[in-house]
């Protein structure tokens, strides 16, 4: 979906994905260190669930629309992250400079994806954790969520091949009910990743 598409999608007044947490995020996210990085954030509902933990957050994506909704949801619950707008295609973070990255239904065509997984390994502080969810190949056809592009979907051989130089945690498909929004909702196929940079 391209920048102009997400703008018109996060401009409506309801929150396209819902304003709470993916919940796998949750129930990981005391793996987290800060400052947290979370990539393709949208309307900030993951961000500001971590700022409310006591997390610095840095949320990126590429719309302009979901990052100020964004902002407008962190002051309704009284917390701070910090937003920037950026394509991901040319998205460079910093060596070393987090102690998490979030990577919650990012779907990335697989020649973003080589550029910018090293990128994210590289960013993460050493003990640094990356938690990410996908909707898993499996998905397609089930219409609960997520493209239909197969490319931009995920694998356990996947995040294996692509996510080099971290120690698995966790690294599964599941079926859950996902619902998360009017466009995340139902039974769905998912790839659920816990990563740790070496010490």
């Amino acid at each position: 979906m391209s920048q102009p598409d997400w703008n018109a999608r996060f401009a409506e007044t309801e929150f396209a994905y819902g304003a709470e947490p993916n919940s796998f995020l949750v129930q990981n996210a005391s793996w987290l260190k800060a400052p947290v990085l979370s990539i393709a954030e949208g309307e900030g509902r993951n961000a500001v669930f971590l700022a409310a933990q006591g997390l610095n957050v840095h949320a990126v994506d590429s719309s302009h629309v979901g990052l100020a909704k964004a902002e407008r949801l962190a002051a309704s619950k009284s917390v701070i992250i910090s937003t920037e707008v950026v394509d991901l295609q040319d998205f460079a973070p910093e060596p070393n400079a987090y102690g998490g990255a979030v990577s919650i239904y990012a779907h990335l065509p697989s020649p973003l994806r080589t550029r910018l997984y090293p990128l994210l390994v590289k960013t993460l502080k050493p003990g640094g954790v990356l938690i990410l969810e996908s909707y898993a190949e499996n998905q397609i056809g089930r219409g609960t969520g997520g493209p239909s592009n197969l490319d931009l979907l995920m694998t356990c051989d996947k995040v294996e091949r692509e996510l080099v130089g971290l120690e698995t945690i966790l690294l599964q498909e599941t079926e859950r009910e996902v619902i998360e929004g009017k466009f995340h909702t139902g039974l769905a196929s998912v790839i659920q990743y816990v990563g740790k940079k070496p010490i």
